[in-house]
C-alpha cells in the first residue's frame, strides 16, 4: 500500500543558479530526502529551464522523490536590470514548472524599495495580477515566502508578504485561489510573532513550507531589548531551534494539509560550512520523527 505519512514529504532546497542543480540532486538524493526545491536567486542566468527540469527528473530516477515547488527569489516589482531578470525568471519558472514535475513557484512579492509597505500595493497588483493569470493558465500555484529580508512596515527592499497584516492586504489585491504562501515559523519568530496559530487560520493559503527554525534569546531581550548591540535571535535548521515541529506537522495534518517541507539550509550559525549537511540530515531525520516516525502497516 502507499505510505500515507508521505502526504507531507521532507526535503531540501537546491540552488539552480550555477546550472548544477541536477548534479546536486543526484549527489544527495541517497541521503533520505523525499523532495527537492530547486531555486534561483534573482536570475536564472538564461538557463534552458525545460532542459534543467528534465535533467533534475533524470537525476531522481526511480527514487520516491518529488519536486513540488520551484523558487525564484528577487524583486520583480522594481525596474533595474536585475529586477527585470527576476520578473522574467518568474515567467520562465511558471512556464516550465511542469518539466520539473512541479505545481508551484515560490519567492518574494517584491517591493518598492525604501518605501512604506502599502506604497507597493498598486505595483504589486499590476505585476501579480498578470502573473496570476499566467500561472492559472499553466495549472501552477504561486506562493510568497513570509520573509521580511530585514524589512518592516516602514521600509524594505525585497518582500511585503512577511506578516499576517500584509497577507490580508495582498490577498485583497489578488484574491486568486492559486496565490498563497510559502510559510515557515522562523520568519515569524524573528519578529516575535507566534507562528503556530497562523496554521489554523491560513492553512488553505499555505502551498509550501520551508523547514527553518529560530532560537530566540529571551534573556538578551529582557536585558538589551531588540534594538541593542546583542543579537537576540538566530535562524536555525529544524531540530536545533525553539519550535516543536511535532506541533507544526500536527496542525498541518489537522487542517488537511499535504505537500512538502523543504529544509532551507545555510542559515544555522553552528551547523554550517563543513557541518552543513550534518545539520540538514539531522533536520531531515528530526522532521521525519515529528511526522510520526516510520509508517507501520496494521497487520489486521
Amino acid at each position: 500500500m502507499s505510505n500515507p505519512a508521505k502526504s507531507i514529504r521532507i526535503g531540501t532546497m537546491v540552488s539552480g543558479n550555477k546550472g548544477d542543480a541536477a548534479k546536486r540532486i543526484g549527489d544527495i538524493a541517497g541521503l533520505g530526502f523525499e523532495s527537492f526545491e530547486p531555486f534561483f536567486w534573482q536570475t536564472t542566468n538564461g538557463q534552458n529551464l525545460a532542459d534543467l527540469g528534465k535533467r533534475c527528473v533524470e537525476a531522481i530516477g526511480d527514487r520516491d522523490i518529488t519536486i513540488s515547488t520551484l523558487g525564484m527569489f528577487g524583486n520583480p516589482l522594481e525596474t533595474a536590470e536585475i529586477d527585470l531578470q527576476t520578473l522574467q525568471g518568474w515567467k520562465d519558472c511558471i512556464d516550465n514548472a511542469h518539466h520539473f514535475g512541479a505545481t508551484c513557484v515560490a519567492g518574494f512579492t517584491g517591493r518598492i524599495r525604501n518605501k512604506p509597505l502599502t506604497e507597493s500595493l498598486p505595483r504589486y497588483k499590476e505585476i501579480w495580477s498578470d502573473l496570476a493569470k499566467r500561472a492559472a493558465d499553466k495549472g501552477v500555484k504561486i506562493a510568497f515566502e513570509n520573509c521580511a529580508m530585514d524589512g518592516n512596515w516602514a521600509t524594505g527592499d525585497w518582500n511585503i508578504a512577511h506578516n499576517p497584516d500584509a497577507w490580508e492586504l495582498i490577498f485583497n489585491e489578488t484574491p486568486d485561489d492559486h496565490i498563497g504562501l510559502e510559510w515557515e515559523p522562523c520568519h515569524q519568530m524573528v519578529y516575535l510573532i507566534d507562528p503556530l496559530p497562523q496554521i489554523r487560520k491560513w492553512a488553505k493559503k499555505i502551498f509550501h513550507v520551508h523547514g527553518k527554525d529560530a532560537t530566540i534569546r529571551w534573556d538578551v531581550i529582557r536585558e538589551h531589548g531588540i534594538f541593542g548591540k546583542e543579537k537576540f535571535v538566530f535562524m536555525r535548521t529544524p531540530g536545533f531551534g525553539d519550535t516543536n515541529w511535532t506541533d507544526v506537522i500536527s496542525e498541518l495534518r489537522l487542517a488537511g494539509w499535504s505537500g512538502s517541507i523543504d529544509i532551507e539550509g545555510w542559515h544555522d550559525p553552528v551547523y554550517r560550512d563543513a557541518l552543513e549537511m550534518t545539520g540538514q540530515v539531522h533536520g531531515l531525520n528530526y522532521l521525519k520523527t515529528c511526522r510520526g516516525g516510520d509508517f507501520v502497516v496494521d497487520p489486521v
